[in-house]
């Protein structure tokens, strides 16, 4: 179906969607790369499209078999240079409504554990990384540590992250209602907005989330603050009173 025609263009509702398409992409692209060190490369990127452009517009031939050699190995390189972001993007599109329904966890009892301890933990000044996976498995991360598969617990959250304890350093990741393993290596943000500003546990807070769907709890142990990482993201200072509740919401989304 046409909906309408102009000289020798014709305009249908099919074009209407591709464009709708190409355009929501790129959105979600943009995005994505937002306040990161991608933000750069896709400038590089435009400029190098716009040669590319200008070079099959005036058919320069210099130019033309320069970009045509390079198309194939230029993909490539992107999908590399690009790892982080797509693998990103793509993990927020499967975590649609219907699987955040079905990965909620039932009860409450999850939350409970994880918030007794985080509190606790803060009260203490004992510094502390909870990551809480979700539809997006952690398995390279949990290979990085210690197996635990251990009944969820806050006592033993608690005892891990006490000074000077074997399993002290790292990441604690939670998969359903047990404790997968300890001392895990998670990667760090390389965003720049948080490159200076916070020390390496909230980094990696944050890193684990920009890669995948999981929650990450953490707790300083300089000033005892609690924080909660999502999609890269850190709501930081959470009131201890309040954050069962704050918690909770993330639960939810």
């Amino acid at each position: 179906m046409d909906l309408f025609t102009f000289d020798f263009i014709q305009f249908r509702f099919v074009d209407l969607i591709d464009i709708l398409i190409v355009a929501y992409i790129i959105y979600r692209l943009l995005t994505l790369v937002k306040g990161t060190r991608s933000a750069q490369m896709i400038s590089g990127l435009v400029l190098v499209f716009s040669l590319a452009f200008i070079a099959f517009w005036f058919q320069l031939e210099g130019l033309m078999w320069l970009f045509s050699n390079l198309a194939t190995v230029g993909f490539i390189v992107l999908v590399i240079v690009f790892q982080p972001e797509i693998r990103g993007m793509l993990a927020q599109m499967g975590h649609s409504r219907l699987f955040r329904a079905m990965s909620r966890y039932e009860g409450t009892r999850i939350i409970d554990e994880i918030s007794r301890a985080a509190v606790r933990l803060a009260e203490l000044k004992y510094g502390g990384l909870i990551v809480v996976e979700r539809t997006v498995g952690l398995k390279n991360f949990i290979e990085t540590g210690k197996a635990l598969n251990a009944q969820l617990s806050s006592e033993v959250i608690i005892t891990l992250f006490t000074p000077y304890t074997p399993l002290h350093d790292g990441a604690v990741i939670v998969s359903g209602d047990f404790l997968s393993a300890a001392a895990c290596t998670l990667p760090l943000t390389k965003n720049p907005r948080y490159r200076k500003l916070y020390g390496m546990r909230h980094k990696a807070a944050i890193g684990v989330t920009e890669e995948s769907d999981a929650i990450a709890v953490v707790i300083s142990e300089e000033t005892g603050e609690v924080s909660i990482a999502y999609q890269g993201l850190l709501d930081r200072g959470i009131d201890r009173a309040e954050f069962r509740n704050k918690l909770a919401e993330y639960f939810k989304k």
